[in-house]
């Protein structure tokens, strides 16, 4: 790989790396130490063959990222995407340290992908490239080293070829080798709606935090994946109108509100949002600028910038997306008194439930839904609470107290553990 392939995508690493700076700064941490958290522990890159069905033979490049495991095994989503690069992983793995330390959930951060667009594969072919992937890097994971999860472009179907493919190399099934699995398998209940429920539970927080009743608000949820549809869901569920939606081929706008159980089924037909009945067919970006008062970045990183933030009239912008907002758009948001939830906080229903879900494994148990749900919520406000205690203690925006919780969690595992000889 040459070095132009390494640093092309930089944003979101440059953007991981001033917020670390900045919490290093007001911790009052050692260049050296600084340094270490910056640094990311191991990484792998790995040449991915796939013959397709046409018996032609395609190659891909697939990264497996571990930036820190001082608190835990590193966990971290898989995805395929054909914009995936190394500093992207890199960056996001970073955010997962983070996520995982505030969450005060036992794993360090880790991120895989493969510069793959999956619409334009077969079923067959996926499974193929799923599991020679899986063999590249299956020195490196495991149930107590590094234990992947779906992201965008994989699901559950992936996690299963995951699994099987690491359970035939040792020689017996391991079910904890990755998460967000099918519950046949061994996958944990909750956990397909884990994260966005993470993301309507802080939103409704943050709500009421500016005074703000759910059942009179308004939102637009830039993004109708996996994550991005649940939340639409369950913020109706909250009592929110939800007036707009995204995805990669457009958005859809209805003053007084969407059916977000139809618009599943509609998207689910039809492959997109747009054309649903009863909604008017608008440009992505005219989200971003809806007067509503809560914003769902739900899609890619990148999104609010500095051009784009300008725009938002939303009072409350909640993160279900990884790095959706920009260095320079946070300070922009920040200046305008927009309160912005941060990734690491707002989307990290994830995790928990993900983590919940190995030590499930683990102890060869299921829990009820209602059991996952109900700590999965104590969780997310332990962590609000925490967040938001420290961001006005220390006269910060919810990102920078999140990040330096975080931090301080981070650094103290490395305190405590000591370093090597």
């Amino acid at each position: 790989m040459t070095e132009q392939q390494v640093t092309h995508g930089a944003g979101p690493l440059d953007d991981a790396h001033a917020q670390l700076a900045e919490a290093a700064a007001h911790l009052g941490l050692s260049e050296g130490t600084h340094r270490m958290l910056a640094a990311s522990r191991r990484e792998l890159m790995v040449t991915v063959p796939l013959k397709r069905d046409d018996g032609s033979i395609a190659v891909y490049k697939g990264y497996r990222v571990q930036h820190n495991y001082s608190r835990g095994p590193a966990k971290g989503g898989l995805r395929y995407a054909p914009g995936v690069d190394l500093n992207e992983v890199r960056a996001l793995a970073m955010w997962m340290t983070w996520k995982c330390a505030l969450l005060d959930v036992p794993y360090g951060g880790a991120k895989g992908g493969i510069a793959i667009d999956p619409r334009e594969h077969s079923l067959p072919e996926l499974e193929r490239v799923t599991r020679r992937y899986t063999s590249e890097i299956l020195p490196i994971i495991g149930p107590t080293v590094d234990i992947p999860a779906p992201d965008i472009g994989t699901d559950e179907q992936t996690m299963a070829w995951i699994m099987d493919t690491y359970s035939v190399a040792v020689g017996h099934t391991v079910p904890g080798v990755v998460t967000g699995k099918p519950v046949s398998l061994g996958g944990s209940l909750g956990r397909a709606l884990a994260t966005s429920r993470g993301v309507a539970h802080v939103a409704a927080l943050a709500m009421r935090t500016r005074g703000i009743d759910p059942t009179r608000a308004t939102a637009a949820v830039q993004g109708f994946g996996k994550v991005g549809h649940g939340a639409a869901q369950l913020l109706a569920e909250h009592g929110v109108r939800v007036v707009a939606v995204s995805d990669i081929d457009g958005a859809i706008y209805a003053p007084g509100g969407l059916d977000t159980a139809a618009l599943t089924i509609h998207a689910a037909s039809t492959g997109s949002v747009r054309d649903f009945s009863g909604a008017e067919n608008i440009d992505a970006t005219e989200l971003l600028a809806l007067d509503v008062d809560v914003l769902v970045p739900a899609a890619v990183e990148g999104v609010l910038t500095a051009d784009t933030a300008p725009l938002v009239k939303a009072s409350i912008v909640v993160e279900g997306a990884n790095g959706p907002t920009t260095k320079a758009a946070d300070a922009i948001l920040a200046a305008r008194d927009i309160l912005v939830v941060p990734d690491i906080l707002a989307n990290a229903g994830g995790v928990v439930v993900s983590y919940f879900e190995w030590v499930q494994a683990n102890q060869a148990w299921q829990w009820s839904e209602d059991d996952v749900n109900a700590r999965l919520a104590d969780k997310m406000d332990r962590a609000w609470h925490d967040v938001s205690a420290y961001s006005v203690e220390h006269a910060m925006t919810l990102r920078q107290a999140a990040t330096a919780l975080a931090v301080r969690r981070v650094t103290d595992a490395h305190r405590l553990r000591g370093l090597y000889p």
